[in-house]
């Protein structure tokens, strides 16, 4: 289960990888992250357009300052010529380029980008080709299961995109009209596996260390990949590694939560300055203290707060009371 794991020439300490969300894992929270050990972290998606006309906003995306390596950086699109140059562009920067064509985000597949692509397998192989030729890194892809329920083709496209010569492939066991909605459908991650012979990267569902157990377990795949259970609990890296090496799992303590938010928050503001990065910050302190007595309130104070010395000293106060 738990094993080092070669995409292409390049190879991660181990198998269980942070997924790129949208707004959530920028450079502070991958540097939050890289404290439990993932075996590779995944940027924010980028749009191959926006860095065909040089938009300096998306390149900040790609800031990788300070990382330890490899990281990967995740771009979308469908346009062929732009995503050659984001291929170009991404591989001088990052060790692995994602091609995102898993979104479900209406905004991206009403350019006919993301999950909209496994609706056209013509054009899956064309970009992947064309991203793999103008790449000097190896290339990787994350789809989903298919569109919708009439149109489940993930074991067809996955054997597409190692034509197109991938080197590996990420599969979320939803369609995208299901988003995020009901159980990921392991059983086609499964399917996928015994489709090619790429690494296949399970996600979807696995909110624990016994789920990650499970999913390798049932799908035979050779590694995993984590996202929305690392918010506000980065530090379930670290514990699905253990658990699948030993068998353990560590107990965060109350104060080891409170020194990673205060860390995130220091890491935030220096990123993007005071004003930006507190505004950033109070979404990921909203999923640190879900679940914690008295939470709601000191969010909302939080919320209302500006400045890093004001947000720090209501939580150290908060969580003075809990111990």
């Amino acid at each position: 289960m738990l094993k080092k794991l070669k995409i292409g020439n390049v190879e991660l300490q181990n198998n269980i990888i942070l997924a790129p969300m949208a707004g959530l894992t920028d450079l502070p929270f991958r540097l939050v992250c890289e404290k439990y050990k993932p075996g590779l972290v995944v940027t924010e998606m980028v749009s191959s357009k926006a860095l065909y006309y040089n938009d300096e906003k998306t390149k900040q995306l790609l800031k990788m300052d300070g990382e330890k390596r490899p990281v990967s950086a995740q771009i979308f699109g469908s346009d062929i010529e732009s995503m050659a140059y984001g291929a170009s562009y991404v591989s001088k920067i990052a060790d692995i380029v994602d091609i995102n064509m898993g979104c479900p985000a209406p905004k991206v597949v009403k350019n006919g980008d993301g999950s909209k692509l496994l609706l056209d397998l013509d054009k899956v192989y064309e970009i992947v080709k064309t991203v793999v030729k103008n790449s000097t890194v190896p290339v990787t892809v994350k789809i989903r299961k298919g569109w919708d329920n009439d149109h489940i083709v993930a074991v067809e496209a996955a054997k597409v995109i190692e034509s197109a010569g991938a080197s590996a492939i990420t599969i979320h066991g939803r369609t995208r009209s299901e988003y995020y909605t009901g159980v990921a459908d392991w059983n086609i991650i499964k399917e996928v596996k015994e489709s090619v012979n790429i690494p296949v990267i399970g996600n979807g569902d696995i909110k624990s260390p016994e789920d990650a157990k499970k999913i390798f377990e049932q799908t035979n795949c050779d590694g995993i990949m984590i996202g929305r259970a690392t918010l506000g609990r980065p530090w379930i890296l670290e514990q699905i590694r253990t658990y699948l090496e030993n068998g353990t799992i560590r107990k965060i303590t109350n104060k080891e939560i409170l020194e990673t938010i205060l860390n995130h928050i220091d890491l935030e503001v220096k990123e993007k300055g005071e004003y930006t990065g507190i505004r950033e910050i109070r979404k990921h302190i909203c999923y640190y203290l879900k679940g914690l007595p008295g939470a709601s309130s000191v969010r909302d104070k939080i919320n209302h707060l500006e400045s890093k010395e004001e947000v720090q000293k209501e939580l150290v106060d908060y969580f003075s009371l809990l111990n």
